[in-house]
């Protein structure tokens, strides 16, 4: 017994010790470092009260709203609209359109900013090098409602200019935003202009990181531009084309609702209704919060799960990865 005691009262001095040391370092970092902790605390701040926060109100999802009664005081009705989602007609045309668009976009978009950022690294000229790079990277900064109005203005079946350069070589004039199969390539390669520049530039860092003797080694070794793009190159930039990757496809539920509500109309509806817009009709033009608390949640999840089994996957076959 007094053994036991003895072993108990080391552990416990044990653990008030590594406390101590603890809470000693910390403050000590504080007093030495308290710059970056006050650069740091305004986005702590605001990732606290606008995105963990506002996560309480999920319960949302399983409560009968009640604007009365409000979110805490509404009854419970267990996976009722969870249900209701399930079963809704539009459920699987919700989730093919919203995959449909997200994959056709990470298929097309993820490649370009790397073969823009190689094919830049490549260039010699510093003058021409820049002026692609402001020329690419511009789009990027036009916001999406003039985003959408310039591409509204380019594919007018009337006044368009894509549809005036076709009649004027003989061709009939095409409503693009009309035909539902056109929806999406207009939407994902619009997008793909818009952010390469911008994405490249992540790229276009990680090759100025790479060693230069490597270059070197390989320029002695008779490397042709293809072989040092694929044996140097390439290499140099994988940590950071998976952790992109990574990200993209946590995301893939996530399409940006704006542009693509935007450019909705009657006729592409079969083809540009997502998750992300019908909850938007669905919470605040109809008014179902619970309901739509329920699409979203139920859309949260699953890129939490795409976004855990892609980094576990990557972990395994590359050791690179989010944590």
């Amino acid at each position: 017994m007094n053994l036991r005691t003895t072993i108990s009262n080391a552990n416990s001095d044990v653990r008030q010790r590594r406390r101590s040391a603890v809470k000693h370092a910390v403050s000590k970092s504080l007093r030495r470092h308290w710059q970056l902790y006050l650069l740091v605390l305004p986005p702590v701040v605001y990732f606290i009260i606008f995105k963990y926060v506002p996560m309480a109100n999920a319960v949302l999802a399983f409560k009968d709203y009640n604007v009365i009664k409000g979110i805490w005081g509404s009854p419970w009705v267990g996976t009722k609209y969870f249900e209701m989602l399930f079963r809704n007609p539009a459920f699987a045309t919700l989730i093919k359109n919203t995959l449909y668009i997200s994959f056709y976009q990470l298929i097309v978009g993820f490649p370009v900013p790397i073969l823009l950022a190689l094919a830049l690294n490549e260039i010699k000229s510093a003058k021409f090098k820049k002026t692609v790079q402001m020329v690419t990277y511009a789009p990027y900064f036009i916001s999406t409602v003039v985003m959408v109005s310039i591409i509204m203005l380019f594919l007018s079946p009337r006044l368009g200019i894509v549809n005036t350069i076709a009649g004027a070589l003989g061709f009939e004039a095409v409503n693009f935003l009309g035909e539902p199969g056109l929806f999406r390539s207009i939407y994902v390669f619009s997008d793909v202009w818009q952010s390469m520049g911008y994405s490249a530039v992540i790229y276009l860092a990680a090759l100025s990181g790479i060693d230069p003797s490597l270059y070197e080694a390989a320029r002695v070794d008779g490397a042709s531009r293809l072989q040092k793009i694929l044996n140097v190159d390439l290499p140099g930039i994988l940590p950071a084309a998976v952790i992109i990757l990574i990200l993209s496809v946590g995301n893939i539920m996530a399409v940006g609702f704006e542009k693509i509500y935007l450019l909705q109309n009657p006729l592409n509806l079969s083809a540009s209704e997502i998750i992300s817009t019908y909850v938007y009709k669905m919470g605040l033009l109809n008014a179902n919060y619970s309901f739509a608390t329920a699409v979203g949640l139920f859309n949260s999840l699953i890129n939490l799960i795409l976004l855990l089994t892609v980094n576990a996957a990557a972990k395994r076959l590359s050791n690179t990865s989010l944590w």
